[in-house]
């Protein structure tokens, strides 16, 4: 229903005349003629009387007015809620983050979101890529932090940063003493991996056959803490990037290399699900992101 012709019967039982009414509102005396002939017909009786002073409420007027006015409170209501609302940027997000990622990208975006959109709630998922990737296709996540290895992205993919991949052990043992590893140097040595489908296992395998390197993988896990943990036993080594241990190498319970002659290089891009228009509160969280991983990548 049109709401102004219902603003005009307020009008027009409170002053008590049409050419008031119409003076208040701003509008032409016919138009509130019109208005309250309008909603009179729509009604099917009448809504004012005729007097010697103006316009009187009618028997029906007089009980339909507190109903009129109620309407129009709520209507009121509605409009300034929505004033005030506009513009505010709310809902659950899901993003996927890589266990590299996410002690430190985290507390920046959980930060930033708290001053820009604190009616944005967070899911976080933490996985490696494969694991991600899959999520995305399911439509459980928004978005994902991944890496790709190489130079190359998937279409629709925002490269954020590139990152090298670090042989990580025990300190104190002599491959972990110089500045480089090469990767022929990886042979032989007990690694402790993600399991396949894994992007740097794949990756591994490729140069593996490239430059006749036997891998020695004596532990598959799916958690980078597991790596982590295996490697700060001193019975294993692992592969991962320098921001994934930078609290370990800063504590000096963990080294890191880089790995040379090849290098491995991560590619870190973010992907936005397919499977559904992005949010309001998902396209501030993803625009974040892409700013505040690559500053982090830059560092």
């Amino acid at each position: 229903m049109n709401i102004k012709p219902l603003t005009t019967f307020c009008l027009v039982a409170d002053l008590g005349s049409l050419s008031r009414a119409a003076a208040a509102a701003g509008i032409a005396q016919s138009l509130v003629s019109r208005h309250i002939a309008q909603l009179e017909a729509q009604w099917g009786d009448r809504l004012f009387v005729r007097t010697g002073r103006g316009m009187a409420l009618s028997d029906f007027g007089r009980r339909i007015q507190p109903e009129i006015r109620s309407v129009l409170a709520q209507f009121s209501h509605l409009e300034t809620v929505a004033s005030e609302s506009a513009g505010v940027v709310s809902g659950t997000v899901h993003v996927g983050v890589l266990p590299s990622m996410s002690r430190q990208l985290l507390p920046l975006l959980f930060s930033d979101l708290r001053v820009r959109a604190p009616a944005v709630r967070l899911h976080i998922n933490e996985g490696f890529s494969g694991e991600l990737d899959e999520h995305m296709s399911s439509g459980k996540l928004d978005m994902a932090v991944v890496n790709r290895y190489g130079s190359s992205v998937a279409r629709g993919e925002d490269v954020l940063g590139t990152v090298e991949t670090y042989l990580v052990g025990k300190p104190g043992l002599p491959l972990l003493s110089g500045g480089k590893v090469l990767f022929k140097q990886l042979a032989e040595l007990p690694l402790v991996l993600p399991a396949i489908p894994n992007g740097l296992r794949s990756t591994l395998d490729q140069l593996s056959r490239r430059h006749g390197v036997q891998l020695d993988i004596v532990m598959e896990v799916d958690t980078s803490t597991a790596m982590k943990d295996v490697a700060l036993s001193g019975h294993a080594f692992t592969l991962l990037p320098s921001m994934a241990v930078s609290q370990e190498l800063l504590a000096g319970s963990l080294a890191a290399v880089p790995v040379v002659n090849p290098g491995i290089k991560r590619t870190i891009a973010l992907s936005l699900t397919t499977q559904r228009p992005l949010s309001k509160a998902a396209r501030l969280v993803a625009a974040r992101v892409r700013h505040l991983a690559t500053n982090l990548l830059a560092m």
